[in-house]
């Protein structure tokens, strides 16, 4: 038994051992899991030192580090260096933001969808090409490496992003998600860690919790990258890793600056750091400032997804990967079956070569700014961030809301949005904020229902 009596100790957590021949520590695992999932610990709250719960359950220090580990992989609790541990901000919300289109009544707000008016010239495209004759190839196996001409065609385009990257260089994915995923299994391991922005992507959330991989907020001052803290952080909290959404950064609309990139790409290249770069919204931002690849191409993932701007249905993603990382992205791609339809490939490769893609591209930013400028009107006064181009917006709540409450209340009214909460890394307290998507309504009348709607709870 312990020497020292807990009976009156002030603990924030006291488990019980129902079984010593066991494995102790999965149980402690589980408990701690059980008490989070019946709100016996909230998010926030702090965690007992690990030395003081093994004191108290007269186990070794060792057993305690590897429930708490267990936990912490699975997105459970977090380990802050000098405060202790703490369970985390998003435990009580759901990492899955994508909602069916076929709920009635409910006007989506939520789910970031791209606007959707140039499919009908995508079709007659795709038509067009299914009549010529070599299209038959691509309803065959293709190699999940794709053509050289594809590699090709998409390494002579890249150049007008500032991407300059050989053939040889580029992989392809069924969507910017799978090569999140992909990128993660195949350059990751459990227990690796990987630093993000307090609020971020939760897509990214979701895939990191399966394979044990850590997120770790990154410093911040007044909502922003504390940048003279940042390389200290990285060594300290040993991070292997960054990922990144440099334009419009989901949920909180920001774009980096070009001197905030170069100073990511000396740090990750001076500490060997991978950098996960995410250019999902990168043609819907404002500027064509160089990504972060342009500066450390030799330690970057650059994910070009083509969902938002070109078509959402014909899932296509580019990787540019270093050479040191190729093969080990390419056997992940290929071992989990993530290998894109080779003709939806082709499809895409051969509007990357036509007018039909710089048409889409200026159609759909139109359509932005129009549905923006609605925003603007209809929530003038409020703080709310977010391009003319950008297809969500970042609604800093007046007092007396919380974005969970907020989010509740706009779901009675039949509108769905989504709180800061959802976003949440770790024990980030999340900002009284909500994102609300104005690319997924149907058409601008919907959307000014949806709108008008949330004003009226504001």
């Amino acid at each position: 038994m312990p020497i020292n009596s807990f009976e009156n100790y002030p603990m924030s957590w006291k488990p019980v051992i129902t079984d010593r021949k066991g494995a102790i520590y999965t149980q402690l695992a589980e408990q701690l899991a059980g008490d989070i999932r019946n709100g016996l610990l909230k998010p926030g709250d702090k965690l007992p030192p690990q030395r003081e719960l093994a004191d108290y359950l007269d186990v070794h220090l060792s057993t305690v580090t590897r429930a708490y580990k267990l936990c912490e992989e699975q997105g459970l609790i977090c380990a802050k260096v000098g405060q202790g541990t703490f369970i985390s901000s998003d435990v009580n919300t759901s990492d899955t933001l994508l909602y069916s289109n076929e709920e009635v009544n409910v006007i989506q707000l939520g789910t970031v969808l791209p606007p959707y008016n140039g499919n009908v010239k995508v079709i007659e495209f795709i038509k067009e090409l299914l009549s010529q004759p070599d299209i038959q190839h691509f309803l065959e196996y293709r190699s999940p490496t794709g053509t050289y001409v594809q590699r090709k065609n998409f390494s002579t385009w890249a150049h007008t992003v500032n991407i300059s990257a050989a053939p040889e260089n580029i992989l392809f994915a069924a969507g910017g998600q799978n090569a999140i995923c992909a990128t993660i299994l195949g350059l990751f391991r459990p227990g690796d860690r990987i630093g993000v922005n307090a609020l971020s992507f939760s897509g990214l959330k979701a895939v990191v919790k399966t394979i044990g991989i850590q997120l770790i907020p990154l410093p911040e001052k007044r909502g922003h990258i504390d940048w003279e803290r940042m390389e200290q952080f990285c060594r300290a909290e040993n991070l292997k890793g960054l990922y990144f959404i440099p334009d419009h950064h989901n949920p909180t609309t920001y774009t980096m600056k070009a001197d905030e990139r170069k100073f990511i790409a000396e740090i990750v290249v001076k500490n060997n750091i991978i950098v996960i770069e995410d250019a999902i919204n990168h043609m819907f931002a404002g500027q064509n400032i160089p990504p972060i690849f342009s500066y450390a191409p030799n330690n970057t993932v650059y994910i070009f997804s083509t969902s938002k701007f070109l078509c959402a249905g014909l899932r296509v993603a580019y990787i540019v990967v270093p050479d040191q990382y190729h093969q080990s992205l390419e056997n992940a791609l290929y071992n989990m079956n993530l290998m894109v339809s080779p003709l939806n490939l082709e499809i895409v490769n051969r509007i990357f070569n036509s007018a039909l893609l710089q048409e889409l591209i200026a159609e759909k930013k139109q359509e932005l700014i129009n549905r923006n400028a609605l925003v603007n009107s209809i929530l003038q006064g409020y703080d709310i961030y977010g391009e003319a181009t950008c297809n969500f917006r970042w609604l800093l709540l007046p007092s007396g809301w919380s974005g969970q409450d907020f989010e509740i209340e706009a779901r009675k009214k039949g509108v769905q949005i989504f709180c800061a909460d959802r976003f949440a890394i770790g024990k980030t307290t999340p900002p009284r904020a909500v994102r609300i998507s104005i690319s997924s309504p149907p058409d601008k009348t919907v959307l000014e229902n949806g709108l008008t709607a949330l004003k009226a709870l504001l």
